[in-house]
């Protein structure tokens, strides 16, 4: 199986539960830009100190700070013997800095038809505590309203509302088709079903990457 991963898709399509999964499996790190960000900082280290900066002036991380932290990262023992990146690269100028200290064994591309989506991401609710994310239809809390783990309320992201959603897709789609054609040149690109339940989708990620 390959173990140095970088996961696509568009927004709801369920990078996250399913990266999670596939890194549990292999016994590498999931590693998604957020959270290396948060970590950087909680650290003080030089470069999350810099990332502070402009996180805290509202500003978005340029991408020549994101890559230096994940550099940063990948260099950490546990990362050595593999990784699973989720949404990241966003862009070809990403993949192409990141191809240059680090060579990917694969590419997942999670595909999802547009109005599956909106109604998965209309019906997503997350606790804002833990970050636990529940689905109203296919994952809903045990309690109605309420996290699972902690009982916070659960709520509705603003970026998960319809109106919300079509300009997020419309920017994935700009910025990750030439992703799809630079690693489909390089044999690298397995689609992926992404609808279904995420055990469903989980079984096609682990068959694409054995």
């Amino acid at each position: 199986m390959m173990h140095r991963i970088v996961f696509l898709g568009p927004p709801g399509a369920g990078k996250g539960t399913q990266a999670a999964r596939i890194a549990r499996d292999l016994g590498v790190p999931h590693l998604s830009t957020g959270d290396l960000l948060r970590a950087a900082v909680a650290a003080r280290t030089p470069l999350g100190l810099e990332a502070e900066g402009h996180m805290s002036a509202g500003r978005l991380v340029p991408d020549d700070l994101v890559l230096r932290i994940l550099h940063e990262r990948l260099e950490q023992p546990d990362a050595r013997v593999g990784y699973l990146l989720d949404g990241f690269p966003r862009n070809l100028a990403q993949a192409e800095a990141l191809g240059k200290f680090s060579e990917v064994d694969g590419v997942v591309s999670l595909d999802i038809a547009p109005d599956r989506l909106v109604r998965r991401l209309s019906e997503r609710r997350v606790c804002p505590k833990c970050q636990s994310v529940y689905n109203l239809s296919t994952k809903p809390p045990a309690t109605a309203g309420m996290c699972d783990l902690d009982g916070t309320p659960l709520v509705h992201r603003p970026d998960d509302r319809p109106e919300a959603i079509a300009t997020r897709l419309k920017v994935y789609a700009e910025q990750t088709a030439p992703l799809l054609d630079y690693y489909g040149k390089r044999h690298l690109l397995r689609s992926v079903d992404a609808s279904g339940t995420p055990d469903e989708v989980a079984a096609r990620v682990r068959q694409v990457l054995t």
